[in-house]
């Protein structure tokens, strides 16, 4: 839902400056940054409702490559068009760009460090509850005003994987089968999904 009393520019300007934000100070991979965009697009800036993130989300992780630039893609192309995408990549890749050159020039120092060591194993504890708390968050919105077919979806995504070993990419090639099928019958139906 995005703002439209807001000119393009400005909305341009924010979006960059929040991508920006975003990725220089989220660590531990993209699942930390979903739940960060959802608090900046969703609950601070009500750019977007919180059904579309978990569509947007749910887009970003089945495309191939890093989910932090495939959620920036999509929100920036919801936000913005093409223009919003473009903006919102290149505001997502800068922070990582710079530390991991940084990192790269200074490594040998870095590596033999015992501060530098115990900083980032400090660091892992937090990133896995953050991790958690985006999948909470995630479930929660299945859970919340949904069918009970998505509901048996993640139960059995959930299971396949933790449980039985199925690989991620067949769950998720299963579930966007399961998806299509469910979208075909509701449109058969004559139901809006």
């Amino acid at each position: 839902m995005e703002q439209k009393k807001e000119p393009r520019r400005r909305v341009l300007l924010k979006l960059f400056l929040s991508t920006l934000y975003l990725s220089a100070f989220t660590f531990g991979g993209g699942y930390v940054i979903v739940t960060l965009m959802k608090k900046k697009f969703v609950d601070t800036l009500r750019w977007i409702d919180e059904d579309e993130m978990l569509d947007l989300v749910a887009i970003a992780q089945s495309a191939p490559g890093a989910i932090a630039v495939n959620g920036a893609i999509v929100v920036g192309f919801k936000l913005a068009g093409l223009l919003g995408a473009g903006v919102a990549v290149i505001a997502t890749v800068i922070p990582p760009f710079i530390i991991i050159s940084l990192v790269s020039v200074f490594y040998a120092v870095f590596r033999e460090n015992y501060f530098v060591s115990m900083a980032l194993e400090g660091m892992q504890a937090g990133v896995g509850a953050v991790i958690a708390s985006v999948v909470y968050d995630m479930a929660a919105g299945v859970f919340r005003g949904r069918s009970p077919f998505s509901i048996v979806i993640l139960l059995a995504s959930f299971a396949a994987t933790c449980f039985f070993g199925v690989n991620a990419v067949i769950v998720i090639l299963v579930c966007i089968a399961l998806g299509l099928v469910q979208a075909l019958w509701e449109k058969r139906k004559g139901v809006q999904p």
